[in-house]
């Protein structure tokens, strides 16, 4: 589905999706209230059920990229 006519509104790294109304995307059923997202290498907003892993992934990223091991 190819959607035209929309306008992201971003405030520092936060963003929506707007169409004639502020909730018009979520009452067409884009996205609604608590959906989760992760964006892949190829910039696509995969949705996921799945936060807490991601989560962990992230964190244990994180601490990698600041020198600690895994097990920290």
């Amino acid at each position: 589905m190819m959607w035209l006519d929309y306008t992201i509104d971003q405030a520092g790294n936060n963003f929506t999706v707007r169409g004639d109304t502020p909730t018009e995307v979520m009452d067409k059923g884009l996205y609604k209230p608590g959906d989760v997202f992760v964006v892949n290498e190829h910039g696509w907003l995969v949705k996921t059920n799945e936060l807490a892993v991601f989560m962990a992934k992230y964190e244990q990223g994180l601490k990698i990229k600041n020198g600690h091991s895994i097990s920290d």
